[in-house]
């Protein structure tokens, strides 16, 4: 079991390798923080209020994340 740094690291290098395709439609995301396994995200710019922002978290977000952190439960995004 990771410790909650080194989760926190892994879960910095999903939104890493995210992040650009974010910036390219120009919109950023950031991490709030990570409680029992749910982590919090914001998303900024254009990604606020996009129409496909909820298909972004669960497909491309939640996925990536859990690919580097298998134990996280849920990302969700906080407004």
């Amino acid at each position: 079991m990771l410790n909650a740094v080194e989760l926190q690291s892994k879960v910095e290098k999903a939104l890493d390798e995210i992040r650009p395709y974010l910036l390219t439609d120009g919109g950023n995301i950031s991490l709030l923080g990570i409680d029992n396994e749910i982590v919090k995200i914001r998303f900024e710019g254009a990604c606020i209020g996009c129409s496909v922002n909820q298909m972004t978290l669960k497909n491309g977000v939640e996925a990536t994340i859990k690919k580097y952190a298998p134990q996280i439960k849920e990302v969700v995004e906080v407004k």
